[in-house]
């Protein structure tokens, strides 16, 4: 049991406590994602009261599994959605500037394999630099096959015409939403983990607020807020079903989960700084092999998922795709055998109100604001890159439907996020030290600094966590405060049962170890 003074254990209780207190609160937030906390961060800095709840981790769902690239969005410029390239290309360069311990360019090679394919692409690149402007984060270049080759030195070989390099972006996705986190706390948001949002309150035809209940505790909380905001991203159309229940209404649902499969394996079959992007692979899909913390993501998928489950499992045509397509272009594959950690995420896609085709590529990115008629707030869609964007979209909202009182500005465009320096390390290199930034050196003056567990993570680490990061259970630590889970299951699983004890110390509350390994256990299995 964590001692009474334990920081970890007087944080949880102060902010429960806060919870209790008789409040009317500006804005409510329902959701702990990146679009939720996105939304509590601008309201936060534009001077609201403001309340978040989470029912699990914050970023536990879609924003902790992304493909971890800040993109402006070259597949949309084939679309011909400019508006959403600018968006996104705007929106990189403030994410790259507000959290450069996070966020950094990264150069991209389209290898080409016929003729055409280097000047067509290339061409709609040059495009892309020009959408870009001074927010370019390098020149697209035409590369020759020996070029080609010296960037991605594990390409196939047979065939290679030459390729063309371009420049986006990448971030570690769980990171920056718990930097989000603490940014908005810093503001004055109250955010509570684990804390479900369990009903809604009406009065009058009026949502005034929300019950809440602590999911360790069992306590409850009754919420009220003159605007409540929606952000539970592929889960939106279950509360926004109960809002039109409560006035006696049929609520059609608004999101079509698409699932999106990345599969981890060593930096030997890419052994590079360099992404390698496949524009449209035999099925018309994309695919992607990412250096990302020593490591190499391939991935996605997009395949539509009626179901949904917090831990989503991969479909075994999902990783066949996967590996046939990536052993068509590196000239050492990775098979089954050599898959560290599959990870899944559910993408909650909008779909136009007539579409009931079942498919999810076509649909667009872009993210969704409805106001119901009871003033309940609902915004879901988007992508990671958007999200402050998206943030301002809904505050732009709640100000038009008369929820809050007009507070103008881009309040969040030049907020330098916490753990925010001046020095940039790139995050392909091993997780360490850096992916802290300026608080790198208070994880330092925790107890345990220098005993390493596995995977670069040290017992100071996993203190920091539960001190600051509100973590609470073993896989908040090794899945999105470290990121071992998504990198090496099994080696997340071996340091398990020490973070464990670490954390019962520091916040005096079951860790949930064996769910833990059992969820290890998920991420290395290859489907059959």
């Amino acid at each position: 049991m964590a001692d009474e003074s334990s920081p970890a254990l007087t944080r949880r209780k102060g902010l429960t406590n806060r919870l209790t207190a008789p409040h009317l609160y500006d804005v409510a937030v329902i959701g702990g994602g990146a679009t939720g906390l996105g939304v509590a961060l601008d309201a936060a800095a534009r001077g609201f009261s403001v309340v978040l709840v989470e029912s699990h981790d914050f970023a536990k769902g879609t924003s902790s599994r992304a493909t971890k690239l800040v993109h402006g969005g070259v597949r949309y410029l084939a679309q011909g959605n400019i508006s959403l390239v600018r968006e996104a290309l705007r929106e990189r360069t403030t994410l790259l500037a507000n959290a450069p311990h996070l966020a950094q360019p990264l150069p991209f090679v389209m290898p080409s394999y016929k003729f055409w394919e280097a000047p067509f692409y290339g061409v709609g690149l040059k495009i892309y630099d020009a959408l870009a402007g001074k927010a370019g984060l390098g020149p697209t270049e035409f590369l020759n096959r020996n070029k080609t080759l010296a960037y991605l030195p594990a390409l196939q070989p047979e065939g290679l015409k030459g390729g063309v390099k371009y420049w986006d972006g990448q971030f570690d996705d769980a990171r920056l939403a718990l930097a989000l986190a603490r940014t908005a706390a810093r503001q004055g948001a109250l955010l509570v983990n684990y804390c479900a949002a369990t009903g809604l309150i009406h009065e009058n035809g009026k949502l005034v607020g929300l019950h809440a209940q602590d999911q360790e505790t069992g306590q409850s909380f009754e919420l009220k807020a003159r605007c409540v905001v929606n952000a539970t991203g592929v889960w939106v159309d279950q509360l926004r079903l109960q809002d039109g229940q409560a006035m006696g209404r049929d609520t059609q649902p608004m999101v079509a989960p698409s699932q999106g499969v990345h599969i981890v394996v060593d930096r030997l079959f890419m052994p590079t700084d360099h992404a390698m992007l496949i524009p449209k692979t035999a099925d018309g899909r994309v695919l992607f092999a990412v250096p990302w913390l020593g490591k190499t993501i391939l991935g996605t998928t997009d395949t539509p998922r009626h179901d949904l489950a917090r831990e989503p499992l991969p479909f075994k045509e999902e990783v066949d795709f996967i590996l046939r397509e990536s052993a068509r272009y590196l000239s050492r594959a990775p098979g089954p055998a050599d898959i560290k950690s599959i990870w899944v995420g559910l993408r909650p896609l909008v779909k136009p109100p007539d579409d009931d085709s079942g498919s999810t590529q076509a649909l667009s990115r872009e993210h969704t604001v409805l106001v119901s008629k009871t003033g309940l707030v609902t915004v879901t869609g988007g992508k990671w890159t958007t999200y402050r964007a998206m943030a301002e979209d809904v505050m732009d909202n709640c100000f038009t439907a008369g929820l809050l009182p007009l507070r103008t500005g881009m309040a969040t465009s030049h907020l330098k996020l916490v753990g925010a320096q001046d020095s940039v390390i790139r995050i392909s290199d091993s997780p360490g030290l850096h992916l802290y930034g300026s608080d790198a050196a208070v994880v330092q003056g925790l107890p345990g600094a220098n005993q390493q567990m596995g995977g670069g993570l040290t017992e100071a680490m996993v203190r920091f966590a539960a001190r600051y990061e509100y973590a609470r259970t073993v896989e908040d630590a090794l899945a999105r405060r470290s990121r071992l889970l998504f990198l090496d299951a099994a080696l997340a699983r071996s340091v398990a049962p020490n973070v464990a004890t670490l954390l019962q110390d520091e916040n005096g509350v079951n860790p949930q170890l064996e769910a833990f390994l059992a969820l290890c256990t998920q991420y290395l299995s290859v489907p059959t």
